[in-house]
């Protein structure tokens, strides 16, 4: 597999401020980060058991970072909103409220399946990978890398309380391991009311200027061993090997900053006919969908009392996702994105075909990928609508149940992935989740509206045995499965874990049944997918390699897409020039003057919160914020350049979704926000890094100044280590 030209190589000039980095890569750029300003030593960021990297953990999904030594932990609100909502009830709504646990007693647990991943280790394990491949293509390669890289995560994980996992960079170029300790136990400490968590809400979501206090807090709990365990009374908090310190003096204008986090997955390196097929066809299906079942969804949970709750957190992602997919569209409309790839292509395949070695290592792969990339979209546009059919969480569940029971029958090595012992816990956890995220009538209002667009695939591409089982009258049929199901009761969904094949073929469940009758064909499916996932492993890494070769031909640098696993983005405390017309005069964290010269400033203020109250969700600010402010209140986080308190700040850091929650870090190391968004010029960022790309941060000190003024919060601060605090003015 293709090894990388040292950093050093390669013009300082292309590094910028975009990039995603891997931790490894950093003393490489150690002179590009100290000009930027950083003031630690760049190979102390490489070192996953040292500070500040090693208090940097992940949620799955989220990122989060331990503040204290006695594993206290904080990331985004909305990272910890599934949470709120599966401790709410109608007579007490945390998602409302908020939520303070003044004592470790009073802590919650974190909705099921919750977990922190602390990262100890990432080992390149590119060569044994490459030489269980070998040149098989297609299902078998598919196969050799799922058998290889469950090997490696046994060996890793064969000591109790770690979870490992295989992470491929560039396309399949290279593979590392990734180990991390798996804490279970996970509670709820603090989080703001809505009205401050998720202040302008959808409306200003992705937006800019924004006031939001985007900050909640869990405790990472371990046996009286310190090691990872169960939930049990007598856990104790356990106590991370480093924390991070907060300068309660914050950040200024073009200052020097960094995000370390877990960014779920980029598309720099897609082909213009990948980026075609994103615009014209899969975003706005999916925009259009995800809208459309936060809509339904609305609509179905008055019916059933408690529903909406239940369903809350789930809505908040698909209003978040829906709303993403537009302003993808939007972004892709102002881009000449598509224009850049065709030129790079035919200059890459100009390079290629100068040379007879280049010609014969990547000319034949390079047009393999082009058809296989046509073939694969064709089955995604198929796939689309057929996943109608899992849009009921009992249907969906009822056939993870039958595999599972089917995978159990071979050794766990062999299992599928997913599918192992090591999966049983989060299986368990989903089905535990289920009694607070799950209502008869939104469900079935979901699946009713996912077998509408199921219909009107040709025969040629439906599931015999979902058709049979439906029959003409979708409502009636429907209506009869969730008259006869068990599996809404918890205790009766929770057996079927431990019940053979056998018990499921003989089950007159109608879910059961359907997920046994449907298994051969969406089995056949999977299998299909492997097959062209396999294809894809052989052919993306030789495009990628051929495309990194030109680009150092040329002196430039090709870092890896984001694909969930820790990394380092950099830049500078920064506003930026939006497209004209957007602002439409001055306002906090904009402005605009009779020349018609229009700058998004980098610092929000509570005099924001102010001009947007309007008493109303959700613009509907606390009295006693709205109070505090009126009284000027502001004590030791108040900055004279700004006369009020800091809320919110832009950034030209590199984040995408994943980032969520990522420690913002100064110069030193010390956490001075969190990245909780972009800007909505930013979000195709996935595929497309501009000058105007911004990242969007909480100001810790607008986070300290809530827990102090507004929610008395004392046993936090006193527990956390803010330094550089000034007098209270």
């Amino acid at each position: 597999m293709k090894r990388l030209l040292p950093l050093a190589l390669l013009s300082a000039s292309a590094l910028a401020h975009e990039g995603m980095w891997m931790p490894s890569q950093l003393p490489q750029m150690a002179d590009t980060l100290k000009a930027a300003g950083l003031k630690l030593n760049p190979a102390d960021l490489a070192d996953l058991g040292k500070a500040p990297m090693n208090a940097v953990i992940s949620l799955g999904g989220c990122t989060a970072s331990f503040v204290s030594p006695k594993g206290l932990v904080v990331t985004n609100h909305h990272c910890a909103y599934g949470s709120l909502q599966y401790n709410s009830t109608e007579q007490h709504n945390l998602i409302t409220d908020g939520f303070l646990a003044q004592t470790l007693g009073e802590e919650k647990p974190a909705a099921p399946g919750t977990r922190i991943w602390v990262t100890e280790s990432m080992t390149d394990v590119s060569a044994a990978v490459s030489s269980a491949l070998g040149d098989k293509t297609g299902s078998a390669r598919y196969q050799a890398l799922e058998d290889k890289e469950k090997s490696l995560v046994a060996a890793c994980e064969s000591s109790p309380g770690y979870r490992c996992n295989v992470f491929s960079y560039y396309g399949g170029a290279q593979y590392w391991l990734l180990k991390q300790m798996e804490i279970k136990d996970v509670r709820l400490v603090y989080a703001p009311a809505e009205a401050i968590g998720v202040f302008g809400g959808d409306i200003d979501n992705w937006m800019w200027p924004r006031q939001t206090g985007d900050f909640s807090f869990y405790r990472a709990y371990v046996d009286k061993n310190g090691k990872p365990a169960d939930y049990a009374a007598d856990n104790v908090p356990y106590h991370p090997k480093s924390f991070l310190t907060i300068d309660g003096a914050g950040v200024s204008a073009d200052d020097f900053v960094m995000v370390a986090g877990y960014p779920g997955s980029t598309n720099r390196y897609r082909t213009s006919e990948e980026v075609r097929f994103a615009i014209k066809d899969y975003y706005p299906a999916m925009q259009k969908r995800l809208a459309h079942l936060n809509a339904l969804i609305g609509k179905a949970c008055t019916a059933e009392e408690g529903a909406c709750i239940k369903y809350a957190s789930y809505r908040q992602g698909l209003k978040n996702y829906a709303k993403n997919f537009e302003g993808q569209l939007d972004g892709f409309a102002k881009s000449d994105l598509v224009v850049r790839k065709v030129k790079l292509e035919a200059e890459l395949n100009r390079w290629v075909s100068a040379d007879p070695d280049r010609e014969s290592r990547y000319g034949k792969a390079l047009s393999d990928l082009g058809a296989l990339i046509d073939e694969q979209q064709k089955a995604d546009l198929a796939q689309f609508k057929r996943r109608g059919v899992m849009d009921s969480q009992l249907f969906a569940t009822a056939y993870r149940l039958y595999r599972w029971s089917l995978e159990q029958q071979k050794p766990d090595a062999e299992r599928e992935a997913g599918y192992q012992n090591r999966d049983k816990d989060r299986l368990l956890g989903s089905l535990n989740a289920m009694d607070r995220r799950f209502a008869v009538t939104v469900d079935k209002a979901l699946w009713l509206d996912g077998l509408k667009g199921y219909d009107s695939l040709p025969k040629t591409e439906r599931i015999g045995a979902v058709d049979s089982a439906i029959g003409s009258d979708a409502a009636k049929a429907v209506d009869g499965f969730y008259a006869s199901t068990e599996l809404t009761d918890s205790a009766k969904r929770l057996a079927w874990v431990d019940k053979t094949p056998a018990d499921f073929e003989k089950s007159s469940d109608p879910f059961i049944r359907l997920a046994v009758a449907s298994y051969p064909a969406l089995k056949a499916l999977e299998d299909a997918e492997k097959d062209r996932d396999g294809r894809f492993l052989s052919l993306r890494p030789q495009y990628m390699d051929a495309l990194i070769a030109y680009k150092q031909s040329l002196g430039e640098l090709v870092y890896p897409d984001a694909n969930s696993s820790l990394r380092v983005t950099y830049g500078h405390v920064k506003g930026y020039t939006p497209a004209p017309g957007t602002i439409k005069g001055d306002e906090d964290g904009a402005h605009y003057n009779a020349k018609g010269a229009s700058y998004y400033v980098p610092f929000t203020t509570l005099k924001g919160i102010v001009a947007k109250n309007t008493g109303k969700v959700p613009f509907n600010a606390p009295k006693a914020e709205l109070d505090a402010i009126a009284d000027q209140d502001f004590g030791p986080y108040y900055v004279p350049a700004l006369d009020s308190v800091p809320v919110n700040f832009l950034s030209t850091v590199d984040t995408t979704g994943g980032n969520s929650g990522s420690p913002t870090l100064n110069a030193k190391g010390q956490l001075v926000g969190l990245l909780f968004d972009g800007t909505y010029d930013s979000i195709n960022a996935d595929w497309d890094f501009t000058p105007n790309t911004r990242s969007i941060h909480l100001d810790t000190r607008y986070m300290l100044w809530v827990m102090d003024k507004l929610d008395g919060a004392d046993n936090l601060l006193q527990e956390m280590t803010i330094v550089n605090l000034p007098d209270d003015l």
